[in-house]
């Protein structure tokens, strides 16, 4: 371990202090109205399901331009008696409203969205296009679908969708993958782990139980929904062409990384190969991992897949992968060469060797600091709670990373210089990012396994200009996730596109932002201009107002006053 220890200090990059960022993170949940705190279900029995949950994320249900918070709790696992924790009350789920300024209102009693299940992960979209966004919780056990009802309220519509798998439910994600205007939606499975067949793991000599390892158990399908556009879904996972059919299944993300103009799905898998579907754009989907060199570690190994996203981490124009994996092996980054194909540059790029003695989960690419450059933030815990007996040097509670984005590619960990809140460590599960005060820059919601949900506000990432965009399809899913936008940045070319789920069990902000450096715009051009391709094929050059702004653009008519 010493061996190891030195090896890793050896390969981080050194960066003098005067060149990092002078941006911090403060936690700011409980000062903001978040008492929510997760209830893992704590048996003593180390039932898997209590150590990998749970997620959360942002969705701005009321549509008043704020992001509201969604928080997915877990349960007793037994169903005998309530956890530790819950004080004799079931633990649920938590729905708060954003009333502007940082303040938060629980109103998960008024939007009826108190689930009360083992709670596992969450995603968003406008699945009947009506202009209320809704939402899908993944749970152990059957998930549920809930309608917004635009009044402020949530309909369970499990049943008469055609939806809720009743498996161990893990991401989940809204994707128009047929191209037909409408959402479907991918749920990404585990293992048949049940508290009956709760196997021993562990140091069985002494009786000391460790939560298991995957491999004990079988792997579960993923689902594709495919919407029939009436409020239905239809189960089109073999049609469809998913092979990964039991792929111990953990995070989910989309997006076009071949560029050809429609969505497809990566799969982040716990220690079997990860998974690439590439979009045939005629309703099928071709897995293609082998041929694109993402399923495997360098070494040629299955990793602990956890949490995952896409984004163009080297600014050329291309959607390149990141994943989170187990402690003793290294988070990965895989670069996208064009043409299909990938290169794992998780040494190269500095995020792999930091990553040897953590355990990533939610994993979020951002430009926190609004340099133009595409930074990463990567929440960290370990699995099990009593990590330290197998292992002296590791711990339960980890802290969290932040990259921050380089010329070529290079990012640097720069947590410890973000401020005191990102040295605490904390059992990090889900991750997500998103603009939670509209300052302009980019706020951290961290959700804590067995503890209080963190809510990081970024202060100071807004001293460079910015530029946040809100697309809202007409042609194309109202949602507009699978959008994508182009912009001149100050170091060239930058993208992203617009999509539900990514991370690990969590839901980001559809909002796309952009960060444009202190000169407001690149190559001189102030105010900046952007192309947006929607999914619908249809594409928009628009010309921005300004800088340090919201625009909302509707497809096909441009910017919305």
């Amino acid at each position: 371990m010493i061996l190891t220890t030195l090896a890793v200090s050896c390969l981080l990059p050194s960066v003098p202090l005067s060149v990092l960022p002078s941006v911090s993170f403060k936690d700011t949940a409980r000062q903001a109205g978040i008492t929510f705190v997760h209830d893992m279900g704590k048996s003593g029995q180390k039932m898997m399901v209590e150590t990998m949950g749970s997620g959360g994320g942002f969705i701005d249900y009321d549509n008043d331009g704020d992001l509201d918070i969604y928080l997915v709790n877990g349960a007793p696992v037994t169903g005998s008696t309530a956890s530790s924790g819950s004080k004799g009350a079931a633990p649920k789920d938590a729905f708060y409203r954003n009333e502007g300024d940082l303040r938060f209102t629980d109103v998960t009693a008024q939007t009826g969205t108190a689930d009360t299940r083992y709670g596992m992960g969450m995603c968003a979209g406008d699945f009947d296009n009506d202009g209320f966004t809704d939402f899908y919780l993944t749970n152990f056990g059957p998930d549920v679908l809930y309608h917004n009802e635009g009044d402020g309220s949530f309909e369970p519509v499990t049943a008469p969708s055609g939806t809720g798998d009743p498996n161990w439910g893990s991401s989940c994600a809204f994707v128009d993958y047929d191209g037909d205007s409408d959402l479907d939606l991918f749920v990404a499975n585990y293992v048949d782990f049940s508290p009956t067949n709760n196997r021993f793991c562990g140091d069985y000599p002494n009786n000391v139980r460790a939560y298991c390892h995957p491999n004990v158990y079988n792997g579960q399908p993923d689902v594709l929904y495919r919407n029939n556009g009436d409020a239905t879904f239809a189960d089109v996972s073999e049609a469809a062409g998913l092979t990964a059919r039991n792929g111990n299944g953990l995070g989910v993300v989309t997006g076009d990384y071949d560029d050809d103009g429609d969505t497809d799905i990566y799969v982040a898998n716990d220690k079997t190969p990860n998974t690439l579907y590439r979009n045939n754009n005629d309703g099928t989907l071709t897995d293609v991992t082998l041929l694109a060199g993402v399923g495997y570690s360098i070494d040629g190994e299955a990793q602990a897949g956890m949490g995952t996203d896409f984004g163009d981490y080297d600014g050329d124009g291309d959607l390149d992968i990141v994943v989170t994996n187990l402690d003793f092996e290294y988070n990965s980054l895989f670069r996208n060469e064009g043409e299909g194909i990938f290169s794992d540059m998780s040494y190269p790029s500095g995020i792999g060797a930091v990553s040897l003695s953590f355990v990533g989960f939610g994993a979020d690419f951002l430009d926190y600091d609004n340099d133009g450059r595409v930074d990463l933030a990567i929440a960290n815990g370990h699995i099990l709670d009593n990590a330290s007996y197998f292992n002296d040097a590791t711990t339960y509670e980890q802290r969290n990373f932040l990259f921050r984005g380089g010329a070529n590619g290079v990012m640097t960990e720069v947590g410890l210089d973000s401020g005191p809140d990102m040295k605490t460590p904390n059992v990090g599960r889900g991750l997500a990012t998103g603009d939670l005060d509209n300052d302009g820059d980019l706020d951290l919601l961290v959700t804590v396994c067995g503890g209080p949900a963190r809510l990081l506000r970024n202060d100071g990432g807004n001293a460079n200009n910015w530029l946040s965009l809100k697309l809202v399809g007409r042609a194309s899913n109202r949602s507009a996730l699978g959008a994508r936008v182009s912009m001149p940045g100050p170091h060239g070319k930058m993208i992203d596109e617009v999509r539900s789920g990514a991370s690990y069990l969590s839901q980001g902000d559809f909002r796309l932002h952009f960060g444009l450096g202190p000169a407001g715009g690149a190559q001189g051009l102030a105010p900046p201009f952007f192309e947006i391709r929607w999914p619908s094929g249809e594409k928009q050059t628009v010309q921005a107002p300004g800088v340090n702004r919201t625009l909302t653009v509707l497809e096909g008519t441009g910017l919305v006053p």
